[in-house]
């Protein structure tokens, strides 16, 4: 489904390379987890495959969606209706309340409000915060606003899901809670998981690590 050629990606006069030459193909459905130290280029790549950044040199593809040479349009068609992102600092609004925060997707998509509601609710059940859709997000812990973001990410059923350290502020508890997440949401063919981490717990529940050092891969 996503398939990376010789790709390369530098910033800066002069010009530092984040990618050398990066070729990589992930399947329809599965989940990856890229790891790496960083600066090795994890999150250059994400953006990359999210259509939030272009190319130096090199193809980038979803489907036959040719990301490196898209238009504008297509991108901004792209992010929107096929992709979901999971930020680290969730990046709710603190004006809406949950239901709303999922919502939101659908109706930039010119979804009714109540069919977006109703398709909200049913993800909001899903990531097990049922009842509480009507709080605010100062309301929500740590681990309840991640899976408000998992939720919002998914209700519009995106082909491509990223996610980038999903867990990195979350203990323990709620950490776990989240990747059992992940791993129904993959279980269930849902979408293509690609999450960013340095969580070893997080690497070790997806199917398959892409190991990344110095702007290269090192290990599928």
């Amino acid at each position: 489904m996503i398939r990376l050629r010789d790709v390369t990606r530098a910033y800066g006069n002069p010009p530092v390379l984040a990618l050398h030459g990066v070729s990589l193909e992930i399947a329809k459905n599965e989940f990856v987890a890229i790891t790496g130290p960083s600066g090795c280029g994890k999150s250059t790549l994400m953006h990359l495959i999210g259509g939030l950044d272009r190319p130096t040199s090199g193809e980038v593809f979803v489907d036959s969606l040719a990301l490196h040479k898209a238009a504008e349009k297509e991108l901004t068609a792209y992010r929107r209706t096929r992709l979901g992102i999971v930020f680290q600092f969730f990046n709710l609004l603190p004006s809406m309340s949950l239901l709303e925060n999922v919502s939101l997707p659908l109706l930039l998509q010119g979804v009714g409000l109540a069919s977006a509601e109703a398709r909200a609710m049913e993800w909001v059940k899903l990531v097990g915060l049922g009842g509480m859709e009507r709080r605010l997000i100062h309301q929500l812990s740590g681990g309840e606003l991640q899976r408000t973001a998992i939720a919002r990410a998914l209700v519009h059923k995106p082909a491509v899901v990223l996610a980038d350290e999903p867990t990195g502020n979350l203990d323990s508890g709620n950490a776990r809670q989240v990747i059992e997440l992940f791993q129904k949401i993959s279980s269930q063919s849902l979408a293509t998981m690609i999450l960013v981490t340095h969580s070893e717990e997080v690497a070790a529940a997806a199917g398959r690590r892409i190991c990344m050092r110095d702007g290269r891969i090192t290990d599928t």
